[in-house]
């Protein structure tokens, strides 16, 4: 079964090449047939975000003016995340460079990368953050896409032992303690969910912040993500996947939720609520979305598109019991979204450039698995 989602990845890797040589691959596979970065994938993955994290324009800020005192340009307004057209994409900008180089550190970028981020996350600039976000007119900001993208970058930081690595996870904690503390007073008042395929849907932004207290173990932050997450989404069946996608869609709103729930519930139980919620996988999910301009930033939304389902349903198929008879379709359709997609990541235009790339890394992190 892995071999077979091996070869659906081979067919793309030659053409995988972008702006590097024809003969270079961007992908490897292990002894499992898994798909795995090489170094040379990572660096040209890498040169994107270094574009991006300290270029200030242009800029999408969503900000919340009391007074002519509230006007200053993004590098202000956001000392640390004020590259990559907006906050959340500079967030996970930083969160790929610091995936990659853990996994590369001999990358020919890890001295620019280490550069970079020792220049953003600095702690006058981290409390910057924290002071742009405390009013209670901004308590909202990024709620909660870029929320949990902070997360994700602090459960990477914390990962790491490396002496950088720990200066930059100490400077980024009070922004970490003001985000867990804006989810633990939100989630008891969402009644509702938002099921949405773009940037508040409510269950990718609990799946990488249970990520994040799963793995260093903050209790508080765990049970109010796992009580909402049962609250919202436990007697949810036959999910109408047959409407999606929307036009603009980077989300999977069937696929995030049974992403964050088979966090949430054990293997059983997760299988019983599965074979009821998607009895059938439908055919719009299985193909991936069509990308008609890639220099739209609303269109090159479905090019994420194609990399959240696919980090989706290769992790909803992991967590599938061995005999499931979802499980190997699911890891194809995977590998199929991600063949049709990374080919596209460096387009020449800066509206999919400054964030696909973290989505692709994110991906292959999983569906490698």
């Amino acid at each position: 079964m892995l071999a077979r989602l091996a070869l659906a990845f081979i067919s793309f890797v030659s053409t995988f090449s972008l702006s590097m040589s024809s003969e270079t691959d961007y992908l490897r596979f292990d002894q499992n047939d898994l798909p795995r970065l090489t170094e040379a994938g990572a660096s040209h993955l890498a040169s994107l975000a270094l574009h991006c994290i300290g270029r200030e324009y242009p800029n999408k800020i969503g900000h919340v003016m009391e007074s002519d005192a509230d006007q200053a340009p993004p590098r202000e307004l956001h000392p640390a995340f004020y590259g990559c057209y907006d906050w959340h994409s500079s967030v996970h900008g930083h969160w790929m460079l610091i995936r990659l180089l853990k996994e590369f550190p001999e990358l020919p970028e890890a001295d620019k990368i280490r550069a970079a981020i020792s220049q953003n996350l600095q702690p006058h600039k981290i409390q910057g953050e924290v002071d742009y976000m405390t009013p209670r007119t901004r308590k909202s900001f990024q709620r909660t896409y870029g929320w949990t993208w902070l997360l994700k970058l602090a459960e990477e930081l914390k990962t790491w032992e490396d002496p950088q690595a720990r200066e930059w996870a100490t400077a980024l904690q009070p922004l970490v303690d003001h985000i867990e503390a804006l989810y633990i007073e939100f989630l008891p008042k969402q009644t509702y969910p938002i099921r949405t395929g773009v940037h508040p849907n409510t269950a990718f932004g609990l799946s990488f912040a249970w990520d994040y207290a799963h793995t260093l173990n903050r209790t508080e932050l765990k049970a109010a993500i796992e009580e909402a997450a049962l609250r919202y989404y436990s007697n949810d069946k036959n999910c109408p996947a047959h409407y999606e996608p929307s036009g603009s869609d980077f989300l999977s709103a069937c696929l995030e939720e049974a992403n964050l729930m088979q966090r949430i519930l054990s293997p059983e139980k997760f299988a019983d609520w599965y074979s009821e919620f998607l009895p059938q996988l439908p055919q719009i999910l299985e193909e991936p979305a069509t990308v008609t301009d890639r220099m739209d930033g609303q269109l090159v939304h479905l090019d994420g598109l194609n990399l959240s389902r696919a980090w989706c349903l290769a992790a909803i198929a992991q967590k599938l019991p061995p005999d499931s008879p979802h499980k190997k379709h699911l890891r194809q359709v995977a590998a199929t979204h991600i063949q049709v997609t990374l080919p596209n990541i460096a387009s020449g235009g800066y509206e999919g450039e400054h964030w696909l790339a973290s989505f692709a890394v994110y991906a292959l992190s999983v569906a490698g698995r």
